[in-house]
């Protein structure tokens, strides 16, 4: 009983030792998401994007109800 108890606190101390990201993790997570928003933002403002937004935009404006 008392060895199943240290087994069990051994246990969740490593699991909360080991809960949440480093501060590495958060660095290279901010890069990563960084890096998506820029390759998003080209794409959206690239010319055949911005054209077809801009196309939807406009045909949805001028729907008739």
């Amino acid at each position: 009983m008392v060895k199943q108890w240290w087994v069990w606190r051994y246990a969740a101390a490593r699991a909360k030792a080991d809960a949440g990201m480093a501060t590495a993790e958060y660095a290279m997570g901010t890069i990563a998401a960084c890096g998506f928003a820029a390759v998003l933002y080209k794409v959206v403002t690239s010319g055949t994007v911005s054209g077809a937004l801009q196309s939807v935009i406009g045909r949805a404006l001028d729907a008739q109800f």
